[in-house]
């Protein structure tokens, strides 16, 4: 027999360490900001989600799971914010693997002194990107430190999707002729995480990219099956996930300068910073390799859907050099694009 449950209120303005203390003040806590934004999946609430198997099945016929941590700073930014950044980026990790994605976990780490009314907003963010995803927020855990521990909020989510059986994407299935193809701008998260910390004086009306891409994965996936692999390009930029497809499938890649979709406000911004746009992240930007007589169809897909409008092919593998990564300048020229060494922007996501 279950029973309807009255939802406490936070009093306090500011998080304290008794609202991690395992008492009434975490119990408030809790009611107040993230059941009344999540909801509750039972009237009763048990320390771990249960969650029905058959609709999973019926899916498909394996799971896929994955886990991120997000350090944003600062936690609201043009675009987004770190709670947004946190579904989304938990979405897509799935997404890019063939899974559907269904289910969240949300785990949060306060520092003593976060106002309450932030915590509210970035709950009420995560379940507005998580609808707008498909996907329920279903268990989580609530932990506070000192002040100057952590900056105001980490969030940690760990996603559980399901693959259909007949989807088997991955980056040893990439084969020369292959074209890679991005589905709009790049960069732009990166960049105005940048601006936003204020720190340089830059003004500029960019806007992250942040957004799930689950959506748009399964309009690709239908319009060409024999899709080879996807990627989420965040840390590490278009320029990392290169890479690593190029070493896994032992071929060379090269992209073309002069297809590369970048914004001229990025493009700007790295000019005057010494950046390269390659390497800023994105929270809204898939790399998807196809065979070379599916490009269009690809294509065409990607810019039916709203997150897919800027689609475009910027390079393709090739048997040359294994694990290579050039870039054909738009003099004629050719450089080599490597896996980043250490950090161009720390804390972007």
């Amino acid at each position: 027999m279950s029973h309807k449950r009255t939802l406490a209120t936070v009093n306090a303005a500011t998080i304290t360490q008794a609202h991690g203390g395992g008492g009434k003040a975490m119990k408030d806590l809790i009611d107040d900001v993230f059941i009344r934004a999540f909801g509750a999946p039972e009237d009763t609430l048990e320390d771990q989600a249960r969650l029905a198997l058959e609709p999973l099945c019926r899916a498909g016929d394996r799971l896929a799971m994955t886990s991120d941590s997000f350090v944003v700073k600062p936690l609201f930014f043009p675009g987004g914010d770190i709670g947004s950044l946190a579904v989304c980026g938990t979405v897509n990790d799935l997404a890019v693997g063939g899974a559907l994605p269904r289910y969240l976990s949300c785990s949060v780490i306060l520092e003593e002194g976060l106002p309450v009314e932030d915590l509210r907003r970035i709950a009420r963010s995560m379940k507005e990107a998580a609808d707008r995803a498909g996907v329920a927020i279903v268990t989580g855990d609530t932990k506070v430190v000192e002040r100057g521990a952590c900056d105001g909020i980490f969030i940690t989510t760990t996603g559980v999707g399901v693959i259909p059986a007949e989807r088997h994407l991955s980056i040893e299935q990439i084969q020369a002729t292959d074209v890679v193809i991005v589905n709009g701008w790049l960069g732009d998260h990166g960049a105005a995480i940048l601006a936003a910390r204020g720190d340089l004086s830059l003004e500029t009306a960019l806007e992250s990219d942040c957004a799930a891409l689950n959506g748009l994965v399964e309009a690709l996936l239908e319009a060409v099956p024999n899709t080879r692999c996807l990627r989420d390009a965040t840390r590490g930029g278009v320029a990392t996930v290169l890479n690593e497809m190029a070493e896994a499938s032992q071929l060379s890649i090269e992209l073309q300068d002069a297809s590369l979709p970048l914004r001229r406000e990025v493009r700007g911004m790295c000019e005057i910073l010494g950046l390269d746009p390659l390497y800023l992240a994105n929270e809204g930007k898939l790399v998807a390799v196809v065979p070379a007589d599916r490009a269009d169809a690809a294509l065409a897909a990607l810019k039916r859907h709203p997150l897919g409008r800027d689609a475009s092919v910027i390079g393709h593998a090739y048997s040359g050099k294994p694990g290579r990564v050039t870039l054909r300048t738009l003099f004629g020229g050719q450089r080599i694009v490597d896996m980043l060494v250490g950090e161009q922007l720390p804390r972007i996501c």
